[in-house]
């Protein structure tokens, strides 16, 4: 990992990482200020929370469900570094419709400005569609082979450092919603020029006829990848790891809300240590695997980020609430007996999430010809988006049926032990070196088969 800071020198990394941190950074200062917004400004009901949370989650996934097929087949048509730079420049115009609707909130309307935000949600979610394949298709392209694990980590890494920035930035200026809405417009102009900086990114493969009907796109990309043994269990890997951290995010607020009492500047404080923990273990994992690209940890790892949950579960449960119609702020809660345990468990479920998801993105842009990284990254996004927008609508459902946050957790636990299943037949499918020199003669189209190692 050491080595692969150097990459961050380079002009082949360095301005797409820039431009992957402020994008990452922005998305979610804005969703975060919005969620603690509604959550502590607009409703005052846990259900409602969940509820708005869940609607929230399921509206920026929408997008990756219907137009990654899209987005893949774009990135692998195009320059990919057009491509970012036509969605940076519309990340410009998301911004200042979803800060519209946060500051007409001020005004003491509801309807129009919480359908100004969700606007700019599904805005977002658009954006990250066709972004998400290039963030990590690009990076075979640009890098020596060696350097690949280590710059996936360092994305990843970088993501979630700039979702902790824009986490506890959020917990303390989301009731201004000017500063809100002038930190957006300028961190979104800041990426438009990072973006300039990326060196092109040509198309490397043949000319693809686009096909945008998204149904059938998304359903011929999955196809024609999902057939692919060491593919299929990578993503549904991938797809539920991603599940289990939308129902946590969405969960987390209104747990810190009404189960440990504590105020919005403790809600960024508990997803900035579930960022850093994820940072952690992207770090972690590169240590650990010495730039060498296999599942090998990753059954260990979601294991671990299983006990970890149910850690948290546990240690949750002896939590003693804030005096009725108070509210602790960070300094009441650092202060109380349990919440030295609740952070520790919590930073072990990011630390053991990071490590068990790096690996396996490294393995989706390796494990397929260059010019089709990015199709094999947009159909896993297909089926991380609907694996996640059923967990979202799960969580909808489960918390008008009277279901609580932490009874949630539980659900959460038994994922784990799902994904270390597939995680394991991962491993023991594929990291030997018969899949490896297996793997580049793989062709991302519906229909085409060969034999698999």
């Amino acid at each position: 990992m050491i080595n692969a800071l150097g990459l961050l020198k380079r002009r082949r990394f360095l301005p797409l990482f820039a431009t992957q941190f402020v994008g990452a950074f922005n998305d979610n200062l804005f969703k975060t200020a919005m969620v603690l917004f509604a959550t502590y400004e607009i409703f005052a009901d846990e259900a409602q929370e969940s509820f708005f949370n869940a609607l929230t989650a399921g509206l920026f996934i929408l997008p990756f469900f219907l137009l990654s097929a899209l987005a893949g087949q774009l990135a692998d048509t195009v320059d990919k570094t057009r491509i970012i730079r036509i969605v940076k420049t519309a990340e410009i115009a998301i911004m200042a419709v979803g800060t519209a609707g946060l500051m007409l909130a001020r005004t003491g309307q509801v309807k129009l400005p919480l359908a100004l935000m969700l606007l700019a949600i599904v805005g977002l979610g658009v954006h990250s569609t066709f972004f998400g394949p290039i963030k990590y298709a690009i990076l075979p392209q640009h890098l020596d082979e060696d350097d690949v694990l280590g710059g996936t980590g360092l994305v990843e890494a970088g993501t979630y450092l700039s979702i902790l920035l824009g986490t506890i930035v959020a917990g303390f200026v989301y009731h201004s919603t000017a500063v809100v809405a002038g930190l957006t417009l300028t961190v979104a102009v800041i990426g438009w020029f990072t973006a300039r900086a990326i060196p092109p990114a040509p198309r490397l493969g043949p000319p693809l006829k686009l096909d945008l009907n998204p149904f059938r796109s998304s359903w011929k990309l999955v196809a024609g990848t999902m057939h692919i043994p060491r593919l299929f269990l990578a993503i549904c890997a991938i797809s539920f790891f991603w599940t289990i951290g939308s129902v946590l995010i969405i969960v987390f607020p209104p747990l810190v809300k009404n189960v440990l009492t504590a105020d919005a500047s403790v809600a960024s404080l508990v997803l900035a240590v579930f960022s850093v923990g994820v940072a952690i273990g992207s770090v972690v994992i590169n240590l650990l695997l010495k730039g060498h690209i296999s599942a090998r940890f990753s059954p260990a790892s979601v294991i671990a980020m299983g006990a970890a949950v149910l850690a948290f579960w546990a240690v949750i449960g002896l939590w003693t609430p804030a005096p009725a119609g108070q509210m602790y702020d960070i300094a009441a809660f650092v202060a109380q007996p349990v919440a030295p345990l609740v952070l520790a468990a919590l930073l072990g479920v990011a630390i053991f999430g990071g490590m068990f998801v790096v690996p396996l993105y490294a393995f989706l842009t390796t494990t397929v010809p260059k010019d089709q990284t990015a199709r094999t990254v947009a159909a896993n996004n297909v089926v991380n988006a609907g694996a996640m927008t059923i967990g979202s609508l799960a969580v909808a459902v489960m918390s008008g049926l009277g279901v609580t946050a932490g009874q949630l957790l539980l659900l959460v636990v038994g994922m784990c032990g799902v994904s270390a299943w597939i995680a394991q037949k991962l491993h023991r499918a594929c990291d030997h070196p018969l899949c490896r020199e297996g793997s580049g003669d793989h062709r991302v189209e519906a229909g085409e088969e060969r034999p698999e190692a």
